[in-house]
């Protein structure tokens, strides 16, 4: 008799943030490689509502404990400030 295994909710959710990043990454791609404007437009649209359920994902297991995050020191915040503000300038 084959057992039966349902997804708790933090594997539910990991499956869905990953699954976002796979569609933003190809949304990206799409968008960055599309040679009509209306079809680029569409695919901007469509990137722009999968980030948002991405971040919402996210938020929602960062909410939980299931993806901590930590504060970067103010060192490294301003090491990046200044590689990129010299390489816009």
């Amino acid at each position: 008799m084959m057992s039966k295994h349902t997804l708790t909710d933090r594997e539910m959710l990991t499956d869905a943030l990953s699954s976002e990043k796979f569609m933003t990454d190809n949304y990206n791609n799409y968008a960055n490689e599309c040679a009509s404007p209306s079809l680029m437009n569409e695919f901007m649209n469509l990137l722009s509502e999968e980030h948002q359920i991405q971040h919402d994902v996210f938020s929602e297991m960062q909410k939980r404990g299931w993806y901590p995050t930590q504060d970067a020191p103010a060192e490294k915040i301003q090491q990046a400030k200044l590689k990129f503000s010299s390489s816009i300038n």
